[in-house]
């Protein structure tokens, strides 16, 4: 799941070429995400994992890194 995540920051959501996103990389602090890029990949996320985010989720600790996307997304199928 990191991996599909990072793969489409990259590739629709960064506005500079990234060689390489960290699952543990802060994509807010960095810059590589921001108000824009977020919404877009807040409804990536929805349509490709059939979940629906909630305005309370979308939290800086929900999207800071693709990891804790990941763990986020985890979380929300299991309810």
């Amino acid at each position: 799941m990191n991996e599909k995540i990072i793969s489409y920051i990259k590739d629709e959501v960064t506005n500079e070429a990234i060689d390489h996103i960290d699952a543990n990389e802060d994509l807010l602090g960095s810059g590589i995400i921001d108000s824009i890029g977020l919404i877009k990949l807040i409804s990536f996320l929805e349509q490709e994992y059939q979940i629906s985010i909630p305005p309370e989720d979308m939290t800086v600790e929900n999207f800071m890194t693709p990891q804790s996307i990941t763990e986020y997304i985890l979380k929300l199928k299991d309810q």
